[in-house]
């Protein structure tokens, strides 16, 4: 408004007046009828009652004394491959599960990928957050490997985790890379042109790149002890497929199950459906269904290697033999594509089961007993 409508208002009192007074009665007796919640103290976590199994993590806690004001609680985690509460200014933040009503709480469906994870928990009441508990620190150490693309055949498109049949890779997708180079003035390419086939050199051991028909890529990390588990799930359109381990001199003409350095499981489904467990060029057809998923299970120190429906963990095929050089993982495709899930513990089923079996096989023997 204008300022000449602003109204400036002062009290007035009389001279007999000694003081004014306000009435906090009301206010005062509010006040007096409040409750006030105390801050819960911190939550102690117990190691030993925590669990980490099938790629879940339970963490169990209790109060140091019992407080039924208590309405939730709030657990933190995060990831880190440090013995201990993590030190480094690049460590993964914090994840928060808010609303927890009980004194335990599972995290499932993980992937394994660091060594180690750390967890705190704090409780809440109505009006506010304790402080956190002191950090636990649980080992969760698996087997994580990418595909290796530097020595992979060249009909086959590699990622870190999945693979697939590219038909226009090999000597064809060479002469035209060959053939673009020839037309230029110089006979030194361009460094600024690439083709969709080429691929970086080779980074491990130079060894040669698979070639001729074994489509074959290799795990990038070696099994040199312990046991270890991945799954491998095939794309519906595939026509064939092997999944297993091989040692690191295998040729790059030799396929997987057929030279006495590998062992795998082969899946055919071109012109006849075929399921069969391959060693040394020799063939034990697997009277089972194709699952949708394969497990791989591999006791090096033990010499067995077992796959599985991943799903159902019905026992497919056991080889029993005595590893003499660290093996990789391998993977043979023909018109089609693999995806791969590491970071994998070795399922409760799977350990139950070779206890059960004690290196006996579902399958018959015909192929395990072979001389390495």
């Amino acid at each position: 408004m204008a300022s000449a409508f602003r109204l400036s208002l002062k009290p007035k009192v009389s001279e007999n007046m000694t003081h004014l007074m306000v009435d906090f009665s009301q206010e005062r007796q509010m006040l007096q009828t409040l409750k006030f919640l105390p801050v819960p103290k911190a939550p102690e976590i117990d190691p030993v009652e925590c669990l980490v199994a099938d790629n879940s993590v339970t963490v169990a806690w209790r109060m140091p004394e019992e407080d039924n004001k208590i309405d939730h609680f709030v657990m933190e985690y995060r990831k880190t491959n440090f013995d201990g509460l993590p030190r480094v200014k690049d460590e993964r933040c914090w994840e928060m599960i808010d609303n927890i009503k009980g004194s335990e709480y599972t995290l499932s469906g993980l992937k394994f990928d660091s060594k180690y994870m750390n967890f705190r928990v704090r409780a809440c009441n109505k009006a506010v957050a304790g402080e956190y508990s002191d950090p636990v620190t649980l080992e969760t150490k698996a087997l994580n490997f990418s595909l290796d693309n530097s020595s992979s055949h060249l009909n086959l498109k590699v990622e870190d985790s999945c693979v697939e049949w590219d038909p226009t890779g090999g000597k064809g997708q060479e002469s035209k890379i060959k053939g673009k180079e020839n037309k230029g003035r110089s006979g030194t390419p361009s460094p600024k042109r690439t083709s969709v086939g080429s691929r970086p050199p080779a980074v491990r051991g130079s060894r040669d790149r698979f070639t001729g028909e074994s489509y074959t890529v290799l795990g990038d990390t070696a099994i040199e002890n312990g046991q270890h588990y991945w799954e491998v799930k095939a794309q519906k359109d595939c026509k064939s497929y092997s999944v297993g381990v091989a040692y690191k001199t295998l040729g790059k003409f030799d396929q997987l199950g057929k030279t006495n350095t590998s062992w795998c499981i082969h899946v055919n489904s071109w012109l006849q459906n075929t399921f069969a467990a391959k060693h040394n060029n020799k063939v034990k057809v697997l009277d089972v269904p194709v699952p949708e998923k394969i497990g791989v299970f591999c006791d090096f120190d033990g010499g067995q290697l077992s796959f599985y429906d991943a799903h159902s963990k019905q026992l497919l095929y056991s080889f029993k033999t005595k590893f003499t050089q660290p093996v990789l993982p391998g993977f043979m495709i023909w018109c089609g594509g693999l995806s791969l899930s590491t970071g994998m513990q070795v399922p409760s089923a799977v350990k139950t089961l070779q206890r059960s079996e004690n290196g006996m096989t579902g399958s018959g023997s015909s192929l395990n007993n072979v001389t390495q």
